[in-house]
């Protein structure tokens, strides 16, 4: 009986060593796993922001700023910074931008002006942001009060601006975009507003050096460079460079044809302010990796965001990075 057990003992361990020989063995992925872990699931990528489509740790609170677009106001402070960049035309067919900031918050930016009607229309797709700006129409007071947004204005948070040494007004009011969301502790966080990213190019595009766009009182040209893989921008003949130094420019640049009309208000000298028309439907022009796209948009209402489609009726997709939306029409209103 004796020699059986020592038998067996001697066979157990044999299995043993056998097992464990095989086990070293055994190509990569074939091992037993752990309870509960499974190698096969990769850590899910990081989350994309919805207005650049650019990785994001957390979505911030969105602030529009105001900004003067004329050469009396170049170059622009932080607008380099912004994610989305608005061009509209106002009296006398000049244009104003409204810059979007969300990724990133720029120590400076300006200069900022006064906000008018248009700004109004596109800024519910936000849902209630914080807007900077710097006075309004006597008219247009109470359409602000009852906007969707938060007022942190010069008037509402004047701690948040200052005058710009060696720049003259009303060309050197400056916001600190961190102590202007300090007023709107409350403002929305950055949300889907219908752009949608992709690495890669869709199909259909039509190659494009340069595309240029016309206001009554403005011109804007768009130039492809391969170099900084982006659309820099030129106006009025010049390039449009950013205070902090280098071309100003976008990875996308919408081209976004609306119909445009006079409003009801006008400024001192008796120019209308143009209403520029975000919601319902239209075409236009996307660039993006130097090609150019014809497409469409729609924008139900404006709590929605606005969606673009290509002529086969698939979503148009970004580059990721900044964009650009030029909202314009074939036929300006004349000042």
């Amino acid at each position: 009986m004796r020699a059986n057990r020592v038998i067996a003992v001697a066979l157990a361990s044999g299995l043993a060593l056998l097992a464990a020989a095989c086990s070293a063995d055994d190509p990569p992925g074939t091992q037993p796993q752990a309870a509960g872990v499974d190698e096969s699931q990769a850590p899910p990528p990081p989350p994309e922001h919805p207005f650049t489509g650019m990785p994001v740790k957390a979505r911030r609170p969105v602030l529009a700023v105001k900004i003067e677009n004329t050469s009396s106001g170049k170059p622009q402070i932080g607008v380099d910074k912004a994610d989305i960049v608005y061009i509209e035309q106002v009296e006398g067919g000049l244009t104003r931008l409204m810059a979007i900031f969300s990724s990133r918050i720029p120590k400076e930016v300006g200069p900022v002006r006064s906000a008018r009607i248009s700004d109004l229309h596109i800024l519910p797709m936000f849902g209630k942001p914080a807007l900077a700006y710097s006075g309004v129409q006597t008219k247009m007071i109470p359409f602000v009060q009852e906007a969707s947004l938060f007022d942190v204005s010069d008037s509402a948070a004047p701690a948040a601006y200052f005058r710009y040494p060696g720049r003259y007004a009303p060309y050197n009011l400056v916001g600190t975009p961190s102590k202007l969301l300090r007023e709107a502790a409350k403002a929305t966080k950055a949300k889907d507003i219908g752009f949608v990213f992709s690495d890669e190019p869709p199909a259909g595009g039509v190659p494009k050096k340069s595309y240029g766009v016309r206001y009554p009182a403005a011109r804007f040209t768009f130039g492809w460079s391969a170099a900084e893989k982006r659309w820099l921008v030129w106006q009025d003949g010049e390039k449009d460079m950013a205070a902090g130094g280098g071309q100003l420019g976008a990875a996308t640049v919408v081209v976004q044809y609306t119909k445009t009309e006079r409003s009801q208000f006008h400024d001192v000298n008796g120019s209308y302010t143009p209403l520029v028309h975000s919601t319902g439907k239209g075409t236009g022009i996307v660039l993006r990796d130097g090609q150019a796209y014809k497409v469409n948009w729609e924008r139900p209402t404006e709590a929605d965001g606005t969606s673009f489609t290509t002529a086969d009726g698939k979503p148009m997709t970004f580059a990721r990075g900044p964009v650009w939306v030029v909202l314009a029409s074939r036929k300006p209103i004349q000042p």
